[in-house]
């Protein structure tokens, strides 16, 4: 290599170091802005190029981040970004409409939707999360977008279990009255009823056990509750 190409080579890398070190920086902003809430140093930061898809060192996006934080000029601002996909999700397989569905940001849940957010996607879904945290507005949200009212986690869980065991009352009537299946073990074995048992959410037990009295009857509870 003669002294030329060794010099053109230097230079070669030090721009690549540079870049990679801007990169870096703004990458810290970015997620520093998010968490102070701060809409216009990400609006800045947008209009200079930077990928609203951006990931932190956990692999976690920052919208994610933003709706976990409850920074919701943030999380605003990037689901109207025209580069957000709104697929991008973190380590645990977790997407920007789980997180909104878990936090109960009923809105940003709704617009989500309308980027194409994915509603039944595999494995843990938005419907579990919203659940998880008896959110019947974003429930109900899910349900009229066709969610899966039985979709099973890797390990069989359904949403009415999550109810069940975390969720409301008003969240376990709710699906069990939209037509949930109170029958399915997940597998554990367990089913829904034994989810709030153990869970000792009295009141989701009772309502589970009228509901399948009414299922060996061969009817509804609706009228009944």
């Amino acid at each position: 290599m003669t002294a030329i190409h060794r010099r053109v080579a230097v230079t070669a890398l030090l721009g690549l170091l540079a870049g990679r070190a801007l990169a870096d920086a703004n990458t810290d902003e970015f997620f520093r802005a998010i968490r102070q809430d701060n809409d216009a140093a990400v609006r800045s930061l947008l209009a200079r190029g930077f990928n609203p898809n951006t990931k932190d060192e956990k692999g976690t996006p920052g919208l994610v981040v933003a709706l976990q934080e409850g920074a919701l000029r943030v999380a605003s601002l990037l689901i109207d970004s025209p580069r957000l996909v709104p697929e991008t999700r973190n380590a645990a397989d977790e997407s920007p409409l789980m997180m909104a569905a878990l936090k109960g940001h009923a809105e940003l849940a709704r617009r989500l939707i309308a980027r194409d957010a994915d509603v039944n996607k595999p494995g843990w879904t938005p419907l579990h999360y919203a659940a998880t945290g008896g959110h019947l507005e974003i429930m109900r949200l899910l349900l009229e977008e066709h969610a899966f009212i039985d979709a099973q986690s890797p390990n069989g869980t359904t949403p009415l279990m999550m109810a069940a065991s975390y969720g409301t009352p008003e969240a376990v009537k709710l699906l069990i009255e939209a037509g949930a299946d109170i029958s399915m073990r997940n597998q554990k074995g367990m089913s829904a009823l034994d989810f709030a048992q153990r869970a000792e959410r009295q009141n989701s037990v009772e309502l589970l056990l009228t509901a399948l009295r009414w299922k060996l009857r061969g009817g509804a509870p609706r009228g009944q509750w």
